[in-house]
C-alpha cells in the first residue's frame, strides 16, 4: 500500500494586535501554487495497485528522457550519419541540452526544493537521481532536444514534442516530481533552445 505523509492544507492565520484588532494573513502565492501542485500530483501518481504493463510502459517512456538516451540523440547524428544540415541541427540540440542542464543544476541547488517521495509519499515507481525536485532534469533534457529537432523539421514536431511532454508526465506518474517542477523543466528547455538558435 502506497503511505502517505501529512499535506498541510494552506490556512489563513489570524494575529491578534492590541486593543484586539486582527489581522488575517492568507498564504502566500507560492504556499497557494505549492499546494496545489501536490494536489495534482496527488491526483496523477501511479498506486500501487496500479497495472504493472502500466507502471512498465512509464518507466520506458521516462528513461527515453535520461541523460543517456538524450545524449545519443545528439551524437548519433552529430558524427555518424545524416547530412551536414542535420549535423549543424545536432549541434544546436546539444548545446541546448548542455545549456539547460546548467540552468537546470543552478535552480535545483539554489530553490532546493524536496521531492514528492520525501514530502508527500514514501515510495517511487523509479531510481530517484537526487533529493532535489525543481525543476525536473528529465523534462528539460529530453525537451530541449526534441523542441531543436522539431523546429528545424516541423514534420516531425508533433511526434517529438508528444514525446517529449508523455516524458515529463511519466516523472509525476512514478513518483518523483511534482507537475510544477515538469512544466518549470519544459519551459527552461524551450528558452535554451530558442536562445542557441536564435544565436547560431
Amino acid at each position: 500500500m502506497r503511505r502517505y505523509l501529512s499535506v498541510a492544507e494552506p490556512t489563513s492565520i489570524r494575529h491578534e494586535g492590541v486593543g484586539d484588532s486582527a489581522v488575517n494573513m492568507t498564504p502566500s502565492l507560492l504556499t497557494r501554487l505549492d499546494h496545489r501542485d501536490r494536489a495534482l500530483y496527488l491526483r496523477w501518481v501511479l498506486g500501487e495497485t496500479s497495472p504493472r504493463m502500466l507502471t512498465m510502459i512509464w518507466r520506458a517512456l521516462t528513461h527515453i528522457g535520461g541523460l543517456w538516451a538524450c545524449a545519443a540523440a545528439v551524437l548519433v547524428p552529430a558524427f555518424t550519419i545524416g547530412s551536414a544540415t542535420l549535423r549543424w541541427n545536432a549541434v544546436q540540440a546539444g548545446l541546448a541540452l548542455l545549456l539547460s542542464h546548467l540552468v537546470v543544476q543552478l535552480i535545483k541547488r539554489r530553490v532546493l526544493r524536496e521531492r514528492p517521495n520525501i514530502r508527500v509519499t514514501r515510495d517511487t515507481h523509479v531510481a530517484v537521481p537526487d533529493q532535489f525536485s525543481f525543476p525536473s532534469g528529465h523534462s528539460c533534457a529530453v525537451m530541449s532536444v526534441a523542441f531543436v529537432y522539431a523546429a528545424a523539421y516541423p514534420w516531425l514536431a508533433w511526434p517529438l514534442l508528444l514525446l517529449s511532454t508523455l516524458v515529463g508526465i511519466s516523472r509525476v506518474r512514478l513518483g518523483v516530481h511534482y507537475p510544477g517542477d515538469v512544466f518549470a523543466g519544459q519551459s527552461i528547455a524551450i528558452a535554451t533552445g530558442m536562445t542557441v538558435m536564435w544565436l547560431l
